[in-house]
């Protein structure tokens, strides 16, 4: 089971070259916390903020604020930078181009993106994927071994494809969760206790066949053929949770259509 027995990144097995040792984050909620301590942990001197924070002596500053006040808390930050610093965001589906006040100042800029859901500021980020992004080989150099540094495993991708990419992202976490609370509730409608705790072995159990098989890891009335079964189903959900039925006959089609290429 991939995440659930994700094995951790060794930054020390990594031969990325170093990084200034001082790392500034505007931005004190859960991916910015969650980032602080991993680079405590791997020996930052780190600067946090909330809303303010003292970047002048800082090598590398990363911006974790939500998406839409990224351009703005740059602006900010830019009167304050020394020659030479690197500034970065967090944002999965925004583009570099929000760092346009740090490089119309000179500085270079880069992302760099978890993939891995964040509830708490005290998440540990250790082994999960990176999406990284750089204005140019030195600021891809920089996103690459900050991320390794943190114990993540970085990978690029284009400018062109971020928005596509969180949207992959969000599916697969995000519409996930939708999708159990979803089944959760129908299970609840048809008289069973404690819905959460029945399902939760088969979405795990589920969800690492998928890791190891991709589409091969389809079971159940659709992927055999057995329409009869899906039409009780939809009956079902007429009678219970008419409010599904779309979303079941839509995911149905594409379960139908995953079964003839696995």
């Amino acid at each position: 089971m991939r995440e659930l027995e994700r094995d951790h990144f060794d930054p020390t097995t990594s031969s990325a070259p170093g990084l200034p040792g001082s790392l500034a984050i505007l931005g004190a909620g859960r991916a910015g916390g969650s980032i602080a301590s991993a680079a405590t942990a791997a020996g930052f001197d780190v600067e946090v903020g909330s809303r303010e924070v003292d970047a002048g002596d800082a090598g590398v500053v990363l911006i974790c604020v939500p998406d839409g006040a990224i351009g703005e808390a740059c602006e900010h930050l830019v009167p304050s930078l020394a020659p030479g610093t690197l500034v970065g965001h967090v944002s999965g589906a925004t583009g570099l181009d929000a760092l346009a006040a740090a490089t119309a100042a000179g500085n270079h800029v880069f992302s760099l993106h978890p993939l891995q859901t964040i509830p708490t500021a005290e998440t540990d980020l250790a082994g999960a994927p990176c999406a990284i992004a750089g204005s140019n080989p030195e600021s891809l150099r920089v996103a690459r071994t900050l991320a390794e540094r943190l114990g993540m495993r970085p990978f690029e991708v284009p400018e062109e494809g971020r928005a596509a990419y969180h949207a992959a992202a969000s599916m697969s976490s995000n519409f996930l969760i939708a999708l159990e609370e979803a089944a959760a509730g129908l299970m609840e409608a048809a008289g069973v206790a404690d819905a959460r705790e029945v399902l939760a072995p088969l979405v795990l159990r589920t969800a690492a066949n998928w890791a190891d098989s991709g589409a091969g890891a389809l079971t159940g009335p659709i992927a055999r053929g057995d329409e009869p079964t899906v039409a009780l189903h939809l009956e079902a959900l007429a009678a219970k949770a008419p409010e599904l039925q779309p979303l079941y006959e839509a995911l149905a089609e594409r379960t139908r259509e995953l079964g003839t290429q696995a």
